[in-house]
């Protein structure tokens, strides 16, 4: 996030776009309750009738996959106007130019051809969006996880450098990340293309400088690779093994029936994990971890704040933390890693990370500590982007529209969008072990238009096969108008009606998500 999590409840207006809040981050959501309470406009953009619905001032369903389009309508709308910050544009970001003469193709008339939302509501929502001071932009899975995530949220920072709704108090491109310490990890170098602190492999002075302090030379020069290709290469064979951590892969990648072949192709596969998961059946060697209340440590947050875990309960049986098991596995590698401790780990991180430079356990045992803090005596950063970018100036980029790679057809005429629900984390490895969580939502639920069900002669309850050209699931119908009319709505939680083995293989360029929200799927009665 670029901001703080409490700056929202200050906030004039959220556009609060490809996020179930309520779902997903109910605590954050409590914020937004909190800003409404205080008089803040509240647009929300999602094909569903969502809970945040019921309070907002503007519900935009767009159609699914085409939120560039709408947002290249509002900023088209807003240059017209005259209500961009001609001031912030000028002294702080490039590429304006460019800007501005692709968004000449984009009138929110031919926005609405797209996206289905109405050129008036197009326009309402971008005066909306830049006259409120402060405005911010909240955002989540809904915008990622598609084959044009990158698109969606470069045109996300367009539009808030394009109002200068970024740099300042409650303002800002806010994604919100899905689980906790996902920040963290990837602060520590859990991505392809970065070492701990995000500096890139590829920068011959940041390895010689990883290469001195762990004692290993050289490091790899080259970019690693993303899931998709790990998965590819234990097929084709140029991956020969694979050790996952803390992943239930088998039920949480797109295409089930691929993942689990490609799985089952490596020579040698070690998962390393606190329960036997569907991944861990599958797997030569199960390293047992211990969970978040064995071990002690520090999390960051989707703000950036470094928070210290402490352990409550001794690991059962043989279970460890997870740094103790790597580092036994490194010194049977012959590559020593004499830590005694997540202290000394953490010491280690921030003398190598410049954006935790300045943080210690000390420290944060009495303070509340926000990287960027690169010295001892920093305070931590509440908002990012404060008078400049970490580039310097920020780059606009024109972002034409593209639509989805697989889109509903004669065969397969259903729109399929996923996620997940309130009682339940992702593959259920934790939450569906929970008696109470297990008892409040027990089964999978495919949400579905009540005109849809009429036309097929299907009834609240049914039990529905939803077929794509990977697969096949049956589930149990839930009517309704939370869906629009040709969609439906899966969870992922339970492995007997899995979403993710309808799900195709189609991937962002840059990043290589998966497309886990557009899908073609055809419906019939079980």
């Amino acid at each position: 996030m670029t901001n703080s999590i409490a700056e929202i409840e200050d906030a004039a207006c959220l556009f609060i776009i490809g996020s179930n809040t309520t779902e997903a981050h109910p605590l954050i959501a409590h914020r937004v309750f909190k800003a409404h309470d205080k008089g803040a406009k509240i647009i929300i953009v999602d094909p569903r009738r969502i809970q945040l619905s019921l309070i907002a001032d503007i519900h935009v369903r767009p159609n699914f996959g085409t939120d560039v389009a709408l947002i290249n309508g509002m900023m088209h709308e807003i240059v017209a106007k005259g209500l961009h910050d001609r001031e912030f544009i000028a002294q702080r970001t490039e590429g304006f130019a460019e800007l501005e003469s692709m968004l000449g193709r984009f009138s929110p008339e031919r926005a609405e051809e797209i996206c289905g939302v109405p050129a008036a509501t197009i326009r309402e929502i971008a005066h909306l969006y830049a006259t409120s001071q402060p405005s911010s932009i909240l955002y989540t899975l809904g915008m990622t996880e598609h084959s044009h995530g990158v698109d969606n949220v470069k045109s996300l920072a367009n539009l808030a450098m394009l109002c200068g709704q970024i740099g300042k108090p409650s303002s800002g491109v806010n994604p919100l990340r899905g689980q906790n310490n996902v920040q963290g990890a990837c602060d520590m170098g859990a991505l392809p293309n970065v070492l701990p602190g995000y500096q890139v492999v590829t920068n011959l002075g940041v390895r010689a400088k990883f290469e001195a302090a762990w004692g290993a030379s050289p490091l790899p020069a080259e970019v690693g690779l993303t899931i998709p290709q790990m998965i590819d290469g234990l097929i084709e064979g140029s991956v020969k093994s694979m050790y996952i951590v803390g992943e239930d892969t088998a039920l949480t990648d797109p295409d089930t029936h691929h993942i689990v072949h490609a799985l089952e192709s490596a020579e040698f596969l070690v998962v390393q994990d606190i329960f036997i998961s569907e991944t861990a059946k599958l797997a030569d060697v199960v390293l047992p971890a211990a969970c978040w209340a064995e071990k002690d440590g520090t999390f960051t947050c989707t703000e950036r704040k470094v928070q210290r875990v402490r352990k409550a309960v001794e690991a059962p049986g043989e279970a460890r933390p997870d740094w103790m098991i790597l580092r036994e596995v490194g010194a049977r590698l012959g590559i020593p890693m004499n830590y005694d401790s997540p202290q000394e780990i953490f010491a280690e991180m921030a003398s190598l990370s410049p954006i935790y430079g300045g943080i210690s356990y000390q420290r944060i045992e009495s303070e509340v500590l926000q990287w960027p803090c690169p010295t001892p005596d920093h305070g931590g950063t509440k908002y990012l982007h404060k008078g400049s970018f970490g580039r310097g100036l920020g780059l606009f980029s024109a972002i034409d529209f593209r639509p989805s790679e697989e889109l509903p057809d004669e065969e397969y005429p259903f729109f399929l969008t996923t996620g997940r629900h309130y009682a339940h984390y992702n593959a259920r490895t934790m939450t569906g072990r929970c008696p109470t969580l297990a008892s409040e939502y027990s089964q999978a639920i495919t949400q579905m238009h009540v005109n849809d069900a009429a036309r097929l002669g299907v009834n609240n309850g049914d039990q529905i096969r939803i077929s794509s050209r990977r697969g096949e699931v049956v589930s149990t119908a839930r009517l309704g108008d939370i869906v629009p009319e040709g969609a439906i709505f899966m969870d992922f939680h339970f492995p007997e009606a899995n979403s993710n083995v309808l799900l195709g293989t189609s991937l962002d360029p840059i990043t290589k998500t998966p497309d886990y929200k557009v899908c073609a799927v055809r419906i019939e009665a079980a």
